[in-house]
């Protein structure tokens, strides 16, 4: 787990440290640590961030230094491991699962499964998942195997390079809506909510769209329709706590089986749980600068509600 580079003729790189901030992308909280656990070399020889170096000097950081995991307890579970290099790991994740450990989810969270699974390959990580979904909703999630990936995913976040693509099955059908609070790019595919959302008065856990909220953007379109329910892709373009979930709520389709913010208990005679799916992301490489695109299929519980969408039109990110 190392980084490499080779100083070229036509560099401007004058010491270490431009080389770790411009070349690496490597935060300063970062670039110290690793200074600090002598992890930078340069010709094979420990240095610090003020060295001066030349061309074809050699510039290795290793990322593979032990850190202590063992907050999270190790639990065996089969993992959808869709993805793995040195660097990260994509996990198929199952509904009813939740990603990190808590006090109702001590030792059977997503993150105790991928713990033991460390452990199996000998990788001493902290567990560093970059995205989260709501234990009952499915889907793609990604955990980075050093804290310079996580930075680095973090980071694609902030400039809208790691692109999410979701599937929820909502109620009702959306031929006839004419609701005024949604704003409308008609410029585009898909219709836009742009919305702020917020937590709501009196919970910890429920948001609802309030003007005092953070900004929040929801990019949607219709798949396929069926008699009283709609398949729905959504893109975020922002990442609010249930945001899909408020947002679809908001303009009248609530997610089937969603029984925090659907009052119509009925859809939960066809699924159990929010029907929500995150099925597709598109990422840049860290290392490699390879574009790399991951998806997989609608899960069982919503496949038999909509049946065979191979004639539909789904979106490349």
């Amino acid at each position: 787990m190392q980084l490499k580079y080779i100083v070229k003729e036509t560099d401007n790189y004058t010491d270490i440290n431009e080389v770790l901030n411009t070349k690496f992308n490597i935060s300063s909280r970062l670039r110290v640590k690793l200074i600090n656990n002598k992890c930078v070399t340069l010709n094979g020889s420990f240095v610090d961030t003020r060295t001066h170096i030349k061309p074809h000097d050699i510039i290795c950081v290793d990322l593979s230094y032990e850190e202590d995991n063992s907050n999270i307890v190790p639990t065996k579970m089969e993992l959808d491991i869709l993805f793995e290099d040195e660097w990260f790991l994509v996990i198929n994740k199952p509904s009813g699962i939740s990603i990190h450990p808590s006090l109702l989810h001590y030792s059977d969270s997503l993150s105790n499964g991928v713990k033991y699974y460390f452990d199996q390959i000998g990788l001493k990580k902290k567990i560093r998942p970059v995205n989260r979904l709501d234990t009952n909703t499915s889907g793609l999630v990604v955990f980075a195997k050093c804290e310079y990936i996580q930075e680095c995913f973090i980071k694609q976040m902030a400039d809208k390079t790691f692109k999410k693509a979701y599937l929820c099955l909502v109620q009702g059908n959306f031929e006839k809506d004419t609701n005024s609070n949604i704003n409308i790019n008609s410029n585009t595919k898909y219709e836009i909510i742009d919305l702020p959302i917020a937590r709501k008065t009196g919970s910890i856990i429920e948001r609802c769209v309030d003007k005092s909220g953070q900004k929040a953007i929801t990019h949607y379109k219709v798949i396929k329709e069926f008699d009283g329910y709609s398949l729905v892709e959504c893109l975020l373009e922002t990442g609010r706590t249930h945001q899909i979930r408020v947002h679809m709520c908001y303009i009248g389709h609530p997610l089937l089986g969603d029984d925090l913010y659907s009052s119509n208990y009925s859809s939960h005679d066809l699924i159990k749980r929010q029907a929500l799916h995150s099925y597709k992301i598109e990422l840049i490489h860290p290392v490699t600068n390879e574009l790399l695109r991951f998806c997989c299929e609608i899960p069982e519980d919503m496949k038999c509600l909509v049946g065979d969408v191979s004639d539909a039109t789904f979106t490349n990110l």
